[in-house]
């Protein structure tokens, strides 16, 4: 595992590598008011076959804090950027939630860097935009612990909280140590993303994870995105928000069964 960061224009980058130099590349982006951290559970599988590239998206983790708002473009050229700075020519892209916002325009946009591409528990379009706004609000005021209770209640099912508390416990202070600033600033590229139209324009070979119990981004977003996508193929877990954790065995099985299609 090789841990560092890489200057871009504008910002620094925190990643981390796993697997051998060698093999395919894949990137992994997280959600958000998370980190790099969140692969943990895939990680031991996926680096047994792929050069894995994750890192702490803008404003997130250990990398750079810039001045916001975001917009998901900025988050995307980023990860060009990353893959730039590391002589990565093509990737396979796997996000969750806002990385899989970050990946839909890498696939519309520049498909030619991405071999597949993996969207999981995310939304061309999230369904009620204005309530990120009463989220930066208390976060603004009060700081990332005024919020934490209510987005583990969505990003867990309550079954996963209460009988998996040490996966909760870290998953929530990954949230907690998530610096405001960042958040906010990624909260508004969220809000005032669209892609309903640019997903259309998609080739690469996809494939679309949704959560049975999602309600941030739920099922319904995920098979419009299916729809959208030609030849997209869809997998629904029995999860919340954060399927790759609470349902992590199956959720790298699909991962890996699609990556070796």
């Amino acid at each position: 595992m090789t841990s560092s960061f890489v200057d871009l224009a504008g910002t620094r980058l925190h990643y981390r590598i796993d697997g051998e130099r060698t093999a395919p590349a894949l990137v992994l982006s997280n959600s958000l008011g998370t980190d790099l951290s969140m692969w943990d559970p895939q990680i031991p599988d996926l680096a047994q076959r792929f050069h894995v590239i994750r890192y702490d998206t803008r404003g997130h983790g250990e990398s750079a804090v810039t001045p916001g708002p975001y917009t998901i473009e900025q988050l995307a050229r980023d990860v060009l950027g990353l893959m730039d700075a590391l002589g990565v020519e093509r990737a396979h892209f796997c996000g969750l939630s806002l990385g899989g916002m970050t990946g839909m325009w890498l696939g519309a946009k520049q498909g030619y860097r991405i071999d597949r591409l993996v969207l999981s528990n995310t939304s061309a379009r999230i369904p009620n935009a204005a309530a990120y706004d009463t989220r930066i609000d208390n976060v603004r005021a009060s700081g990332m612990s005024a919020v934490a209770p209510a987005v583990i209640e969505r990003w867990f099912t309550p079954y996963f909280i209460a009988s998996h508390p040490a996966d909760v416990a870290r998953t929530r202070g990954m949230l907690e140590r998530c610096p405001a600033a960042g958040y906010i600033a990624a909260c508004c590229a969220v809000r005032d993303m669209d892609q309903r139209e640019d997903v259309k324009s998609i080739t690469r070979p996809t494939l679309v994870i949704a959560g049975t119990h999602d309600v941030p981004t739920p099922p319904s977003e995920a098979r419009f995105l299916v729809d959208a996508v030609a030849g997209a193929r869809y997998i629904e877990l029995p999860a919340s928000h954060l399927s790759n954790i609470e349902a992590a065995p199956l959720f790298t099985a699909a991962l890996m069964d699609f990556l070796y299609a």
